[in-house]
């Protein structure tokens, strides 16, 4: 590959553990597309020179954005679909050659894609967060008609806001209260993440054929889900919400549709990464 092909890329911070880089690459690969996907560190303060330097590369096609920029990409794109009311976070950034940048959202979307392909037909889910992810999370459910939401957060307020700009009425719960009996749990903070304090919850209270979905990959097997197999809960592991969300980013970047059929073999390359 030379730097004279065209690229997108993820950025974030932290972002060395991002597995973003082999999916894509791996499809790109596949297809036989001359183009690549890189992984690029960016902090709060470097956003702005950042979007500057990008926009002047003709070879830059846009960007995945993940932990802790993904409300505030908002301020430097424009937002053609109404993400910024509908969900409040953007995690893809499309660059039209001479034109603006333009932002979307695929978390939604990529989170929804298993749950959709189980048939889930929950009633009750609790969030654990209300960072940028659980803003499409939250999206998603309301999406699917979920009635009962709560909102399990370090800062009451913050959780409260989630639900408020949402128009959902949900409840908020501290992190060390006991969950209500729910039919889903989604992990969408970094808790148990590399690096990262574990999430270790009494799980006892979930309905018995409650889901468990948590999408840190890294590690991919977190102390949450092998509390849940343990307690004889189904899980779902971030592998199925980043692939999902990569594949509806991977359209909007180099315009073509992701080899799903493939998906055995990229999860293998992925657990042995």
């Amino acid at each position: 590959m030379t730097d004279k092909l065209p690229y997108a890329e993820v950025i974030g911070d932290p972002i060395a553990h991002s597995k973003s880089p082999l999916i894509h690459n791996f499809w790109l690969d596949a297809l036989g597309i001359e183009a690549e996907y890189r992984k690029t560190h960016v902090t709060s303060e470097g956003l702005a020179a950042y979007f500057l330097a990008r926009r002047a590369d003709p070879d830059w096609l846009g960007c995945n954005v993940t932990i802790p920029h993904k409300i505030a990409v908002m301020d430097y794109t424009d937002d053609p679909g109404g993400v910024r009311e509908r969900i409040g976070a953007m995690n893809t950034i499309a660059s039209e050659t001479g034109g603006p940048l333009i932002g979307t959202n695929t978390d939604a979307g990529g989170f929804l894609q298993p749950l959709l392909r189980d048939k889930w037909k929950g009633q009750s889910a609790v969030l654990v967060g209300a960072g940028g992810a659980a803003r499409a999370i939250l999206f998603a459910l309301t999406s699917l008609g979920v009635p009962d939401i709560t909102v399990m957060a370090r800062d009451a307020a913050k959780g409260q806001a989630l639900l408020d700009r949402a128009g959902v009425k949900g409840r908020v719960i501290g992190m060390t209260d006991a969950l209500p009996g729910a039919d889903l749990i989604v992990n969408t903070s970094s808790l148990g993440m590399a690096g990262q304090p574990v999430l270790d919850l009494d799980l006892s209270p979930l309905n018995p054929d409650a889901t468990v979905y948590d999408i840190v990959y890294a590690p991919l097997e977190t102390q949450l889900l092998k509390a849940a197999r343990m307690n004889g809960l189904k899980t779902l592991d971030g592998l199925e919400m980043l692939i999902g969300q990569a594949a509806l980013a991977f359209d909007i970047f180099f315009d073509a549709q992701a080899p799903r059929e493939r998906d055995e073999e990229l999860r293998a390359l992925l657990l042995a990464a």
